[in-house]
Formats: C-alpha cells, structure tokens, sequence
C-alpha cells in the first residue's frame, strides 16, 4: 500500500507539471492564471466551467458536501485530466476537521476549541465543524494533515479562506489561554467594558495574523524542500463586510506577511445586499455596497502590489429565487468591472450548486427549479467575458480624488455595544461614502495601514476620515496624514468623539502620551489645538476642516448630509479647476467593453444612453442594439462594436462557451468551443463578409442540425446557438 501511495503521489506530480500548460484562446499553451473557481467535487460534464484554475476544496472535502467518496488526490486527478491548473483551498477557521476535534489524530478531543458566545454556545459553521480559536495544536494539525499531503500532491497554490473570529466569540477555555499568553494577565470578560472589548477583539484579529504567517511560512519551507515554489493565498471577506457582520479578521495587517502571495476579494450578493442607511433609510444597495467593498479590497493591496482576484457568485449561500439571483449577480458582476486595474477573477464558487442545484422560480412561487437556461446561458456570457477582460489604464467616468479612511479597528468596535452609542448598520462608514457615490462619484477607500506607500494617498484630493468608529492601532499613520495634507491634501474630519473607545488603554494614552482622543495627536502634529472646534484650519499648503457630527448622522436622517456636501465641494473646487461634478451614473470604457451603472435614489432620475452600434452581454440572445438604455437602478455590460481590435479579421466577439483551436483559411473560420453539458451555448461572430456555409458537429464528428443563426449585416456579425458540449462542438463558417 505505501508503495502505491507513493506512485500515485508521483503520478500526480508530473500529471501537474504536464496539464498545467492549457489551450488558450489562441489554441497555443500558455500558463495562465486569470480566472478561477472553487469546487469540493470531482471533474463532471455538468460543472466543466473552462476558468483556468480549478481550486480544489479541502483535503476531505466541504463540510456542506453531501455526496463524499473520491479521495482528494482523485479530485485533483480529474481536473488536471481535462486541462485546468489545479490548486488547493481550505478554511482556516473551519473545515472538514472532525478528526482533529473528535480525537482521531492526537488522540484528544479538541471540541473545547471551538469560539463560544458569552451564552456558553459554541458557534458553529455544520455538524462537528466550529468556528475555531487557531492554537498551536490545531495549526499543527493543518500543516501536517493537509498542507503536507497537497504539495505531495503536486499542489503549488495554497489558498486559506476566511480567517474569521466572531465578535460576540471571547469565551472559551481556548482563547482564555490565548489571552493569559499575549497579555500576560488573566482573561477578562469583553461585555463589561469598552476596554474589555478592545482588548478581546485585538486578540482575535492578532490570532489570525500569526495563524495565517505559521501555516503559510510552513507551506513555503515544506514546498521548497522538494524543490517547488508554494504560492499563499488569502481569500477573505472585504473590510466593509467583516464590520458590518461584526467579525474579526487581520485584512490589511497581512500585508506586512512576506509569505503572501495574494488575495480573493470574496464580495458577491450575500455580502452586498447587507442593508445600509443613505438619505434616512435602510435598504439593501447591492451595488453600491459591492462597489465599496471591491474598492476596499483593491485599496488594501494595491500599494503592495500583490496579485488579487475578483470574486462574483451568480446565486449565494441563502436560498432564494432565481430572478433575484439574476438582478443581483448582474449588480455586482458590474462592480468588480469597475476596477481597471484589476483583470483577475474567481468566476464562481461551488459550480455543482450553481447548475445543479434546485432554486424557487420566483419570490412568490414555492416550484423549485435549476437555473433557468436563459440565465445559464447568460451567465456563461459573461464568465467568458472575464477570460478576456483587460487592465485598462482608464478611469471610470466622474470627479476623482474623494477617499474615505478606514482601518482594521472598524472591526473591533462592532459588539458589544457600550455606553448606548450605536453604530447602525456601519453607518459611520456609509455616512462619508454613499453621499457621493449615490451622485456619482467614484469615491475610494483608503487603508490607514497602507498610508506610509506613497502611491496610497498620491491621487486623494479630499480625504474624509473619523475615529467614531475606529481607532489608529499606532502612531505612525498621523505623521503620513500631516505630511499630504502640508503638500497640499485637503483633510475632513467628522466627528463628536464621544464614542467609549477613544479613552481605551492605547498608545496615545500610555508611555508619556496624554492625549484625551486619538485625533489630538494628529491635530497636534497640524498645528491645530487639540480638541479642536469645527471650521476650518490650514496646515502647509493643505487644509483641515472639523465638523463636529458623527459621520451616521449624514446617513440617519433625510438629507443630513448637505453640509458635509457642501464643505467638500468646496475644497475640491480649490483643487480642482473642474470642481465637484454629479450626475446619477458611473461609466467605464475597457478595452471594447462599456460598463455603466446608473443610480437611483436621487433627483436626477434620467436614462443613460450609450450610442451603439454594441452587444449586449446581459442578453441571452446577443442583441446588436444602435444604442442601449439603462434606467436608474441597473447596470449593463457591452461590447462595443467600434473598438474591435483588428475588425477585419473574424473573431467570436462574444459566446457561453469558451473558444480554443482557431484557424483562419481563405474564406473560412473554425474553432472548438467548451462549456458544461446541459446548457446553450449562443456566439456572435465577426466575419469579414455574409456566411455562405456553415457546419457545426459534436464532439464524436456527427453533424449538429439543431443549429439557430442569424446575420446582423450592419455589423457584419453572425448569430449562433446550439447545445454545449464540454468535450467541443466543432464549429466552422464558410463565407
């Protein structure tokens, strides 16, 4: 048996070393990397998505799974036979671990490290699977039970998803240990004071951070010893989302680790349909959260300059309905595209529920159906879409130069609450930002831990910050701020600063600092007294102007944020000749495709027209529309038809299928196209003239007949559609 266990071991790498050259777009072999997605399955004709990367899901599978029985070695098998990159993803804070916790791999059973409640209530993830205080022994456990066996297995990217402590966690006999070694005092109860929480919630975030540097610096010495190059990435929830759902996590901090690599942004509808406040209401806003919470996730890495992958889902973990599924995967689907800079992307997680599972047909009906084909079809649209989706040096459309500071310790001030102070919903965090995206500003996030990258605060005109609803974990930060608002950086600061934690046993009260809050250290390295009244203060070249509110008070209330509006149109008409400009829209155009949001909730009510002639890439059918109209509230994805590259050569523009093998002979044009089975695929070509023949066959060289077309000649493209195949229909245009 040892023997076969090697041999297969073997087999598996050198399977690696020779499936991870794939066809690309050009039919050439290529090592590329640009889109992904994660399944706990076995390859299967159903879920064959042609992404680059298969992200093969736990040593043992997903806790979720239901169906179990190919070992993971078999799993990797069956993608590296049809071509993809394989790579390895796992939970650090919860997985299919029960052998650890019940006893069978030291032993000892380790329930009582799961995170608990103050209730005494372990917090679950499934059956036998808690949410886990990351000991010694665990990660022990993770390196030598799972990490060892993948690089074994030929496996050179390791993903470890969600390091995840929950706010209301703080409990157990596991993290009292954990306190009573970092602090070197006993335990003390998060509820009872502000203090208390601080303390507790800077542990959890710390926990995380090392757990995450052991196991990977692990990863990267073990990979090296058989002479491999162990890539490390972090899949996480965006900072946005992880403080609103009141969980702790290292985010930005772990861009000091050397041992990572990158990053997914795991921003889809179940994160983005949180309600927030604008304008006295709360509401879900999925698009304008995803756009916020991809921006946080791009503004965390990109001083670092570490790869990032987009993540979309088109459904999410609660079930709902398919119509809703749809709206909402094209909201987010257009967030992500509305980041130039990033053309990386996890098309989907769990493919086998996405097209095998059953989902209402509408909110109101209780028939429960698989996706509908229209919406696979389009789906599969726009997956492909991201397989050829550019880094644009474009921006998206509007006044640039509005950031919002954030930080980690948005986190640690989530649960409990103290003192009454609320903090509904982050709307001190939705307070600065949604007042000019809902007018079309594209305002980003910065990171206060990034601020020493001098390309972090480069491109702020007007920075909006307030420690209401965070604090700044070291001085270092103040002295960055100061130094870009002396060039010249125009610096709003909201706030009352009578939250409970500005007077937490910190760095600006302790070892000879006296400051009451936060803010005086900065205001102090300004010029500016501390305890400043609002108005207005210069400093350098630059400008600082107080208001004494709570940043949730421009949210709370119907059109509380008009002097907050009015103060920053100010300052950014002094920084820029072509002032503050709004509108009811966000545009981008990158490479041939046209992006566009239009938003709702405002007096500007109006349409946004984009002139064609274009495709539209959230229609089943493909339409060759002479211009596109998109009403306040949606979103729409184009190919525009003037900005083809190299018109005269035919090229699928647009497809459900992914497309390998193309020859061009004379006067024809063939290719093989992919996507799962049980699903239609539709293309629009371009040729160079009117189809005279067309042949399309199945994988096994049988003519297909049930063939639809259509020839749009003002744009000289063709229309096909016809079942998909993942083994390749064969298709070839004569004209």
């Amino acid at each position: 048996m040892k023997k076969i266990t090697i041999l297969s071991c073997c087999l598996l790498t050198l399977a690696s070393c020779a499936n991870r050259k794939q066809l690309g777009h050009t039919g050439k072999t290529t090592t590329r990397e640009k889109t992904s997605f994660q399944t706990s399955q076995h390859w299967k004709p159903v879920t064959d998505t042609r992404a680059d990367i298969a992200m093969v899901y736990g040593v043992g599978g997903n806790p979720s799974d239901k169906h179990k029985g190919k070992s993971f070695e078999e799993r990797v098998q069956s993608w590296r036979e049809r071509g993809y990159s394989t790579h390895f993803m796992t939970g650090i804070a919860w997985g299919e671990y029960q052998d650890y916790f019940t006893g069978q791999w030291d032993g000892k059973w380790h329930l009582d490290e799961g995170q608990v409640e103050r209730s005494g209530d372990t917090i679950w993830h499934g059956h036998l699977v808690p949410y886990i205080v990351p000991t010694a022994n665990y990660l022990k456990y993770l390196k030598e039970k799972h990490v060892k066996r993948v690089i074994d297995a030929g496996i050179d990217a390791i993903y470890l998803e969600e390091p995840e402590f929950w706010a209301r966690a703080g409990y157990s006999g596991a993290f009292k240990r954990e306190w009573q070694a970092y602090y070197g005092f006993p335990w003390r109860p998060q509820h009872e004071s502000p203090e208390n929480t601080y303390l507790s919630n800077k542990l959890k975030y710390q926990l995380y951070y090392n757990a995450l540097k052991d196991v990977f610096t692990y990863a990267k010495e073990y990979g090296k010893s058989k002479g491999m190059n162990v890539r490390c990435y972090v899949p996480t929830h965006s900072l946005v989302n992880y403080s609103q759902w009141q969980i702790v996590s290292p985010e930005a901090s772990l861009a000091s680790l050397d041992c990572v690599d990158g990053y997914i942004a795991q921003v889809w509808t179940g994160t983005s349909r949180e309600p927030n406040y604008f304008n006295g209401t709360a509401k879900e806003r999925v698009f304008e959260t995803a756009f916020l919470e991809y921006g946080s996730m791009e503004s965390m890495t990109a001083p670092t300059g570490r790869k990032m992958f987009f993540l979309t889902d088109p459904i999410e973990d609660w079930p709902r309905d398919w119509v809703d599924y749809k709206k909402n995967y094209e909201a987010t689907f257009t967030a992500q595209l509305l980041y130039p800079k990033i053309a990386d992307y996890e098309v989907m997680p769990w493919p086998d529920r996405i097209y095998e599972g059953l989902y209402r047909v509408s909110k109101d009906s209780d028939v429960k159906a698989p996706i509908p084909r229209h919406y696979s079809t389009q789906m599969q649209v726009m997956i492909n879409t991201l397989n050829h989706m550019p880094l644009s040096e474009n921006t998206v459309s509007g006044s640039h130069g509005i950031s919002v500071l954030m930080a980690n310790s948005l986190m640690f001030q989530r649960f409990p609450t103290h003192d009454s102070y609320e903090d509904p919903q982050l709307a001190n965090f939705y307070g600065q930002a949604l007042p000019f995206l809902k007018r079309g500003i594209p305002v980003k996030t910065v990171h206060l831990e990034n601020v020493s990258y001098k390309e972090t605060l480069k491109d702020t005109k007007v920075l909006l910050m307030t420690y209401s609803n965070m604090k700044p974990l070291s001085a270092e930060g103040h002295q960055y701020i100061a130094k870009w608002v002396k060039a010249g950086g125009a610096l709003v600061y909201s706030g009352r600063d009578e939250d409970p934690y500005q007077t937490v046993t910190e760095w600006w009260n302790t070892n000879g600092n006296h400051y009451a809050r936060p803010l005086d250290h900065l205001l102090e390295k300004m010029g500016i007294p501390a305890g400043a009244a609002g108005g207005e203060y210069t400093y350098g070249k630059g400008t600082v102007y107080i208001l004494r509110n709570d940043p949730k008070e421009y949210v709370l209330k119907a059109g509380g944020d008009q002097q907050l509006i009015q103060v920053v149109k100010d300052l950014y008409g002094r920084k820029s000749t072509e002032g503050l400009v709004f509108k009811n829209h966000l545009y981008l155009e990158r490479g041939p495709y046209d992006i566009v949001a239009v938003l709702d909730e405002m007096e500007d009510a109006q349409p946004f027209t984009v002139a064609g002639p274009v495709i539209d890439l959230y229609d089943p059918t493909l339409p060759v529309l002479t211009e596109k109209v998109i009403q306040p509230g949606r979103q729409a994805l184009l190919y525009q038809l003037k900005r083809v590259s190299d018109p005269a050569k035919p090229q699928v523009l647009a497809s459900a299928s992914r497309i390998y093998d193309e020859q061009v002979s004379g006067n024809s044009y063939a290719f093989v196209c992919k996507s799962p089975l049980n699903t239609t695929n539709v293309m629009r070509v371009l040729l160079p003239g009117a189809p005279r023949q067309l042949t399309v066959t199945d994988p096994t060289g049988n003519p297909v007949s049930d063939v639809k077309t259509s020839w749009d000649d003002s744009s000289h493209t063709y229309f096909l559609q016809f079942e998909n195949h993942p083994d390749g229909m064969h298709v070839k245009v004569d004209w």
